[in-house]
């Protein structure tokens, strides 16, 4: 017992440990509720098209010496308004247009960067995370960004969520469609920016969408999906944390693989949407049925000649 309580508390005595667990959760709380809509809306490669989009202003930031996150967020909120403008057009599909801007802008990144020598290995923690290496300013700035991004994906929740679940039902209704959809790329862009730092710009998908996704297995309702997201999110990244402490690995690595452990299981064990219950309540479901059939009472065959009975 004495062990398990020294292998809690021995990452806690160093201050480097303490920001990451504090960056790591609120990245995974704010991953996870800003998910929950991004899963809901079936548009799960705007993550991923988010997190390369930040890329160009990352490297027009990177060299003109300016602040990485701050440029990031101005390409990804850029690129996240042209998606939305031009996806007005229903000609064409929104994954369409994320594909067209997120290419787009990965390329940019990369001849702005070619013009910086010996550019690759000062991004490294960009592409890969740094979690381990933040300072006090990155832990305020994570929380300031993470509870501004909150407050709004609470002020506008039922309207997401109304816009996810049918867009023309909200558009009769009333509801500015287009300033919603400019709202969630927003959310999804910021939450990007602000977790790169946890896992870096390959792996950040994963934080956003995984424990979003292992919400929707465990249940049919979206307030308990709003609240099980975002604990998964959070759990996972501490305990990816405490594993890279253990045994000295990648900490963006880890948590991105605890948390897809985490859906793995899910995936198999949900009460009703797990593929091994699912099969064994159907069994139980068929056994019952059986059950039933042999113990009601048989119905006259139609097909038996009138006035001819079993007896004769």
């Amino acid at each position: 017992m004495s062990a398990v309580i020294d292998f809690l508390a021995d990452p806690w005595q160093h201050l480097f440990m303490r920001r990451a667990f504090a960056v790591a959760v609120m990245c995974g709380v704010v991953s996870g509720v800003v998910g929950a809509h991004v899963v809901l809306r079936g548009m799960a490669f705007i993550g991923d098209a988010v997190s390369h989009s930040v890329f160009p202003g990352v490297a027009i930031a990177f060299v003109f010496h300016l602040n990485l996150v701050v440029g990031g967020a101005v390409a990804g909120l850029l690129t996240a308004l042209a998606v939305a403008v031009f996806s007005q057009n229903r000609r064409l599909k929104e994954d369409t247009v994320i594909g067209v801007f997120f290419a787009a802008a990965f390329g940019l990144g990369i001849v702005i960067l070619s013009t910086a020598p010996g550019y690759s290995g000062s991004l490294e923690s960009f592409l890969f995370g740094q979690i381990l290496g933040i300072s006090d300013e990155d832990v305020l700035m994570v929380a300031v960004m993470g509870l501004v991004l909150l407050l709004l994906a609470a002020a506008v929740h039922k309207e997401l969520v109304t816009v996810s679940l049918d867009r023309e039902t909200a558009r009769a209704a009333g509801l500015p469609v287009f300033a919603l959809d400019i709202v969630l790329y927003a959310l999804v862009t910021v939450t990007v920016v602000i977790s790169l730092q946890a896992v870096g710009n390959i792996l950040v998908l994963a934080l956003l969408i995984t424990p979003a996704a292992c919400a929707r297995l465990l249940t049919d309702r979206i307030g308990v999906m709003m609240t099980l997201a975002p604990v998964i999110g959070g759990l996972s990244a501490v305990t990816g944390l405490y594993l890279s402490y253990a045994f000295n690995l990648a900490a963006g690595g880890l948590i991105v693989l605890v948390v897809t452990a985490v859906f793995t299981v899910c995936w198999l064990f949900a009460p009703r949407h797990g593929l091994l219950m699912g099969r064994s309540r159907h069994g139980k479901d068929g056994e019952t049925a059986d059950r039933d059939d042999a113990t009601r009472p048989k119905a006259p065959d139609e097909r038996a000649p009138v006035g001819e009975s079993a007896g004769e």
